[in-house]
This record gives C-alpha cells, structure tokens and sequence, in this order.
C-alpha cells in the first residue's frame, strides 16, 4: 500500500472543483486540522460562511478525491466557516449558521427547521453532567435491551474526544462507502453504529474545535446509510457543549435519558445537564441511577457505596419520572470491556433485566411520544 503524504492530500484536493459550478477548492476554501493515520485521512475546509450552506458539495467532491488516492482507506471532511470578529481576526463558526448568546444581556435566535433523518422515526440522546457515571455503559445496554423488544435500533457514539463505543461493542473494522458519499454502518449484536473511533486509532486524540465537532456530528447522522430503524440511541458527550447543541438545534430528539449515580456531587451535574435539554425544549423521558448499590459476588451482602436513591428523589423534586436502578457489579464491567455488554452476555441475569426494565420505561414513553407526531427542532434563548 502507498504512503499517504499530506503534500499529496493537498495536492489532490488543489484539483478538486465545486460540482455546483462554484469554482475551484483553492479559491473556495482553506484545509486546516490534516490528519493522516494509516491510511485514515482527516481534515477541514474553512469556507466563507455566507457560502458555507451552498458548499457541502465541494466537502463530498473532496472527500471522494482523496477517497480514490492509493493507501487511503477512510475519509472524514468537515465543513466549517470563519468570520471576522470586531477585532479583525477569524473566529471560527459553523458553516451551517446557529445563533450563540455571550456575554451579558439577552440573545435571541431561532433555528431553521431541519428535516427528520430519513428512516429513523426515533432518535434518543443518553447524557450526563459530568463524565465517570457509566453513560456509555448505560447507552450501550439500552440499546441491546431496545433490540430485544424486537426494534430496529441503532447506536451513535457522538462523543468525538472520547469515543468508547469501537471497544463496547467490539467492532474493529471502518465502514465502508457505495458511492464515497455515505458510509455503511457497522453491525454487531444485531445494532447498527456509528462513531468517530472506528475511523481512528484508540490511542489517536481527536484535536478539534468545536464547528468541526458539530459538522462531524451531523455527517455521522446524515451521511449514514442507517436504513430503517425504530430508535437510534446517542451516547452522548458529558457535559452541556456544543454536541449537546447540535443535537438540540438540528435534530428532532423525542428525548433525553439522564444518567447519573447517587452521589450529591453527580446529581448536582446532573440535574445541569437536564436543565440544559429542557432549555433547548427537548423533552427528559427520565432518570437513570446508575452504580445504585454493590451486591458481593460471594456473600451477596448489599453495600450502598455511593449513597442510594438520589436520583429517585432528585427525579421527583424535578418533576421527572424516575427510570430504574443499575447496580455497580463486576460482571456488567467485565462485559463491557469484553466488548459484549451484558445484556447481549448474560440476557437472563438480574444485572440485565435492570436495563431491560429502564428500556421498557423509555420505550412507552418513546412510543407515545412520536404516536403525537415528530417535534419541530426548536428556537434557542440564552440569557
């Protein structure tokens, strides 16, 4: 296999020209953030944001240019923008323009309907606060747990800095393209995935700011040949950030499931992360307590490690339903790491029916949900 050199990226893409007659790369738009990693190349296009809407053409011609050079396997083009800020230098911003409030005052801005992802009729986002109270476990489970129900699921891993799902799920391959447009899902445990880790190395950070994560974002939604599915779960991110926005602002979530463990400090976090969603109007289908309690292995005595309950009683001083209990158990660890969460491992146990309980709670609540019909991507205040 030839060796990719990032003078020959730059040099194919200098050919590149726009397919809706905009004119060539070079005067369109500048490469930053290049990253080539056996075979996997990544990079971003800073477009004038004027234009920005009207050049995702010019991404995918880019993207199929260097797809078609020797020794390259995958490639990950985003789309972003700058503009002059009052001082005369570049600020970075989405191509596809959102409104931000800063500083002191009032901002208001309203968000452009965007239109369903075709196939899906639901997308739900599985968030926390804060990062260590097992999301992803919790999200990978879940997904599991709505597959055995007999739905069509799928799973996006929408945490680009700390992507997990490649070893939760033990998928090690990258997706494939038909046509160099839109990649091919991979497939284990009968759910359909998508993250930013199957493209690069585990030990590979992932260095960019935050349009070239919400452009990300919205190609690993859009740009995927997820077919037909009944509920596509979102591992999100920790934190209230720009994912969680982009999320909000340009995808129609039928809702949020927030995961948090007992702890005052996590429902402290947690209870940011779940006034965040209602802010942006999605609606919080409930809380989930995980690592609610230790049962030993050996003598089963229960040990309540991090307190127990507060999120049951953080759930009911907030007004939202409270999900279920996950219990802090070596087993469910194991098979994480294994990359066979134990649902799809152990589907009878007492650790597996724990989720299997949340996904039935979350599923009737889903199920009623868009039998209301789909919601509108809403219009953001900040204050």
């Amino acid at each position: 296999m030839a060796t990719v050199s990032e003078e020959s990226v730059r040099g194919t893409l200098a050919g590149v020209v726009d397919p809706g007659g905009a004119g060539a790369l070079p005067g369109l738009a500048v490469i930053s953030g290049l990253v080539i990693k056996d075979g996997n190349v990544g990079f971003a296009l800073e477009v004038d944001p004027a234009r920005g809407p009207k050049l995702d053409g010019l991404r995918r011609a880019a993207e199929a240019a260097v797809l078609a050079m020797d020794g390259v396997t995958s490639v990950t083009a985003v789309l972003t923008a700058h503009r002059a800020g009052q001082s005369g230098a570049a600020q970075k911003a989405p191509a596809h323009d959102h409104a931000h409030g800063h500083g002191q005052g009032r901002a208001q801005g309203s968000v452009p309907a965007r239109p369903d992802v075709a196939g899906i009729r639901s997308i739900v986002a599985v968030a926390s606060g804060k990062g260590g109270v097992g999301k992803s476990t919790v999200a990978t489970n879940l997904a599991l747990a709505l597959a055995l129900q007999g739905l069509r699921v799928g799973l996006l891993d929408a945490d680009v800095y700390g992507p997990s799902l490649p070893r939760m799920m033990n998928i090690r391959d990258k997706p494939q393209t038909k046509d160099g447009k839109t990649l091919i899902p991979l497939v284990n445990h009968g759910i359909k995935c998508m993250s930013i880790g199957f493209m690069v190395a585990e030990d590979t950070p992932t260095i960019w700011r935050g349009p070239m994560v919400m452009s990300a974002l919205e190609q690993m939604l859009r740009d995927v040949e997820w077919g037909e599915l009944d509920i596509l779960v979102v591992d999100m991110p920790p934190g209230t950030g720009d994912a969680q926005l982009t999320m909000a602002q340009r995808v129609p979530l039928a809702g949020a499931v927030i995961v948090s463990t007992p702890q005052d400090i996590a429902l402290l976090d947690a209870r940011k992360g779940l006034n965040m969603f209602r802010r942006v109007d999605v609606p919080v289908i409930g809380i989930v307590e995980n690592m609610s309690y230790f049962l030993c292995p050996h003598c089963g005595e229960r040990s309540e490690i991090f307190g127990h309950g507060g999120a049951r009683d953080e759930a009911e001083r907030l007004g939202v339903p409270f999900l279920g209990e996950i219990p802090l158990h070596l087993s469910i660890r194991v098979a994480g790491d294994a990359g066979t969460p134990i649902v799809a491992a152990e589907p009878d146990s007492a650790n597996a029916l724990a989720f299997a309980a949340v996904a039935d709670r979350v599923w009737q609540d889903v199920a009623r949900r868009i039998g209301e019909g789909r919601r509108q991507p809403p219009s953001i205040v900040f204050e």
